[in-house]
């Protein structure tokens, strides 16, 4: 850890100037911007490793900031840690279902932030190394280095919680997870995301699925598992 590349998206520029002073300080190649556009341009450009976005910007907002990394194919798999002075549970939700890995609320200590981005950059390592080997059960196939579901050799366009659910599901056929696992795995630990949010994927899933959202089974009282 050290050589990574992030990018800090932040307009105050005083809390800019710190976070881009400690993360140099750590050894982590640093960019700055200021507004979401300009944000935008260099993640498209230098392909970061990671983005710390701030939410309330000028002009685009971190949301939609968020929303267009996650839409481009060259900048999906950049990793996202949101920093905002919001904290409400639908920010988070919100932040989360955007596509956000992490979400870190001001004020905040710089050692909790570094150690939000290492944990986050960490799962990526660990995500490249498990992406190569496509998951296939019944008639789904899963590519995570490419993001990609087939079910019965069709293309399934699936959101990146979505995507990120199934895989879980599907790595492990026949362990019941529950809702805090699947939003643990999914996002990382301490998020304050209701059960409900996890339903509402896990509806969407099966959806999606067609005949074959009948292999995600509601083990009832406990949560959800991917069937045998």
């Amino acid at each position: 850890m050290g050589k990574e590349h992030i990018l800090v998206i932040e307009d105050e520029e005083d809390i800019l100037a710190v976070i881009h002073y400690n993360l140099a300080r750590e050894g982590y190649r640093v960019t700055s911007r200021t507004t979401g556009e300009e944000g935008l341009q260099a993640a498209r450009e230098a392909s970061p490793d990671l983005v710390v976005l701030d939410l309330m910007l000028p002009g685009i907002d971190g949301m939609e900031v968020c929303r267009r990394l996650r839409k481009d194919p060259a900048t999906a798999r950049i990793s996202v840690v949101m920093l905002t002075a919001k904290g409400e549970e639908a920010d988070i939700v919100g932040g989360l279902e955007m596509g956000a890995d992490d979400y870190v609320t001001k004020p905040f200590s710089q050692k909790v932030l570094s150690a939000r981005i290492k944990t986050v950059l960490r799962r990526r390592e660990q995500e490249a190394r498990e992406a190569a080997a496509p998951i296939r059960i019944h008639e789904v196939v899963i590519h995570p280095g490419r993001n990609e579901v087939l079910v019965s050799d069709e293309s399934v366009e699936l959101t990146y919680t979505e995507f990120r659910v199934l895989s879980l599901l599907a790595s492990r056929p026949g362990w019941v997870f529950s809702r805090t696992q699947i939003v643990d795995a999914v996002r990382g630990e301490g998020y304050a995301v209701t059960d409900r949010a996890v339903d509402v994927q896990i509806v969407g899933l099966r959806k999606k699925l067609g005949e074959c959202g009948r292999y995600i089974e509601t083990v009832r009282g406990v949560g959800y598992r991917f069937k045998e």
